[in-house]
């Protein structure tokens, strides 16, 4: 099994568990491998740090952070960032229902006090949304992203 480190053309960094490096190859040159942020096609292998675990030794186990490929330079902690907003992301699907496109109408409603408040999320055009928040409904955008709809392996 090998594990590889790998990016978008957006700086996203995620991880792809593969059986071989002909098995990465193929899935690559078929176009099967995509970002799991933003769904972009165009993935390529990082480099990464290889963990040695060696008995006897009490040195900081943590490998130094491996320089970007093709140029590109994350800041510190990049990738830890991009876990924790994904996480984020997760828990409020996890934890509101979604109304799809009667997002607008069913916030009015609970607004209005004519349906029991609920967590809800869903779809509104710019207009709606602005229309909700000046009559005095909060409102947060949320960016549509493949990652958090499905379980990331």
């Amino acid at each position: 099994m090998k594990v590889l480190n790998l990016g978008c053309a957006q700086s996203h960094l995620f991880e792809g568990w593969f059986g071989s490096e002909a098995d990465f190859q193929s899935q690559l040159e078929r176009g099967l491998l995509e970002c799991p942020v933003c769904g972009d096609r165009t993935v390529h292998k990082r480099l990464s740090a290889p963990r040695l675990n060696l008995r006897g030794q009490h040195d900081d186990p943590t490998p130094a952070s491996a320089p970007a490929a093709a140029g590109r330079v994350e800041p510190p902690g990049a990738g830890e960032i991009q876990a924790g907003y994904l996480r984020a992301l997760r828990e409020v699907m996890a934890r509101t229902e979604d109304v799809g496109t009667r997002f607008a109408s069913e916030a009015r409603r609970m607004h209005q006090g004519e349906i029991e408040p609920r967590q809800i999320r869903g779809r509104a055009s710019v207009a709606e949304a602005v229309e909700l928040i000046e009559e005095g409904i909060a409102v947060l955008p949320l960016p549509d992203l493949p990652a958090v709809k499905e379980t990331l392996q």
